[in-house]
């Protein structure tokens, strides 16, 4: 018999057994064995990575490297985030997810730049009537609930509203991100747990917070401030795995239980490494040689002896030096000890980038300057890179090459196309018009023109077949003749 699906309160008593302590969806970093040491260390519930709903439906690889690879019993309770934009394919996805965990999540919060071009995440807020009408199907259809994730409006009352709305439509638990979408990167700023407070008093499912968590006080301090039944966080776990343990352990014991655990659960190189970065990113700072190392090697065999030699430098430097005489460099704690990174605002960055002695130790950030050349403009390391690569390479927008746009999308025209279209555009119009367009390489007219006359010579054929038959009688009449006059 199947079990009735559990809604709000229940569901998160029940199936989330009350979770208070949760590990954020975090693209490319919650993966299954970062969630098993959350786990390990506190977390009592986990979010997938982001995963784009269309290419979950149309990709089984997909479906097999992300999820169904990933089955493990110790990793429940287990929520699946998608982003999507269109009703249909977001259920289609989620039931190909739903036996898999325990509820799903639309991804309601993403601000970053690939969420504007692909239109979700936070860029979905304002479309109040979409959003109904996807979670409203999706409940509809479901056998396990559907939550969301949410940023706030500058607004309390509009978040308030919005919030609202989510509720109305289906939504069975609701996490609110403190930031509003513009509030990223640099600019990130502080979360507002007002707008939290607001929200989770205005409706009757249950809320999450998430924001401004760096230790597992500011989780005590939050659940009191906003009220919400659990606290989410990314940036502070990525940093400290053993935050809702309460704990700020070496960053070598939490890099090597991560490292035997991704031995039995793989995942993608660029995973660990990046989880590493995080780990000992205060280090780094100090040791840029291994730094260097850490972005070169490639395979996990490398990643642990990297990992290994950071080890060995961080215990030489604690033997040499007594307790009173450690420098914290500005840090809560010594450098080898897991803690939060403070991601500094505009007005700081430049001294990020630039050079701050520690005990005459260069702990900045690489310059983001293009000194060959005498240019103060900022350069990311990816653009030095590949400056490194190609001397002669320039990135001032003026002087790149203009290119003629395509009548209906915007992208870059064919030159020689006869739609002044876009590839994409021009086999789409082609396709439609049954014509042709040499300049792309598209011949929807030619070969139709060629199959019509297959087929007429086709159906020729049979009366081709009965005028040999003739021709091959009369032929047999005439030979007999002579045959039978000589007999």
């Amino acid at each position: 018999m199947k079990m009735p699906k559990l809604k709000g309160f229940e569901f998160w008593r029940n199936t989330l057994r009350g979770a208070r302590y949760v590990v954020a969806p975090m693209v490319d970093q919650s993966e299954l064995a970062w969630r098993l040491l959350s786990r390990r260390h506190g977390a009592q519930l986990c979010y997938t990575p982001m995963l784009h709903a269309q290419v979950f439906v149309r990709d089984a690889n997909y479906r097999k490297e992300n999820l169904y690879c990933e089955v493990c019993p110790e990793d429940r309770p287990l929520i699946v985030q998608f982003c999507a934009n269109d009703p249909e394919v977001f259920v289609q996805a989620a039931l190909l997810a739903q036996d898999y965990c325990d509820a799903i999540d639309l991804n309601l919060g993403c601000p970053q730049m690939i969420a504007k071009r692909g239109h979700y995440g936070a860029f979905l807020q304002e479309e109040w009537d979409l959003l109904q009408r996807m979670i409203t199907l999706a409940n509809e259809k479901l056998s396990v609930p559907i939550t969301c994730k949410i940023r706030v409006f500058p607004e309390i009352a509009k978040t308030v509203k919005y919030a609202q709305l989510l509720e109305t439509a289906g939504c069975q638990l609701l996490t609110v991100h403190g930031r509003t979408k513009e509030q990223k990167g640099p600019l990130a700023g502080v979360a507002s747990w007002e707008h939290i407070q607001a929200v989770r008093k205005a409706v009757n499912i249950p809320v999450f917070a998430n924001g401004n968590i760096q230790y597992l006080s500011d989780v005590e301090r939050c659940i009191q401030k906003t009220g919400a039944h659990g606290v989410m966080s990314a940036e502070g776990n990525l940093h400290n795995p053993a935050l809702f343990e309460g704990r700020n352990p070496v960053v070598w014991e939490m890099a090597e239980e991560y490292l035997e655990i991704v031995q039995k659960y793989p995942c993608p190189l660029s995973y660990v490494r990046a989880h590493l970065f995080k780990l000992w990113h205060h280090t780094l700072q100090i040791h840029q040689q291994l730094r260097d190392e850490l972005a070169k090697v490639k395979t996990l065999e490398g990643l642990v002896a990297v990992n290994k030699e950071l080890k060995l430098h961080c215990q030489e430097e604690m033997a040499s030096l007594k307790e009173e005489d450690m420098s914290k460099g500005g840090l809560p704690f010594s450098h080898w000890i897991c803690q939060p990174y403070v991601r500094p605002g505009p007005k700081e960055t430049c001294k990020e980038n630039g050079t701050i002695g520690i005990e005459g130790s260069n702990r900045g950030k690489r310059a983001l300057e293009d000194e060959d050349d005498g240019n103060s403009d900022p350069l990311s390391k990816n653009k030095q890179k590949k400056k490194l690569r190609n001397p002669n390479k320039t990135f001032d927008p003026s002087l790149k090459p203009k290119y003629a746009k395509c009548d209906q999308c915007g992208n870059p025209k064919g030159n020689k196309c006869v739609f002044n279209l876009c590839r994409g555009c021009c086999k789409k119009r082609a396709f439609r018009e049954t014509a042709d367009c040499p300049g792309h390489g598209l011949l929807f007219k030619t070969k139709y023109e060629k199959s019509l006359l297959w087929k007429s010579s086709q159906s020729n054929l049979p009366n081709i077949e009965m005028i040999a038959q003739k021709g091959e009688m009369k032929e047999t009449r005439l030979l007999k003749e002579p045959i039978d006059g000589v007999a």
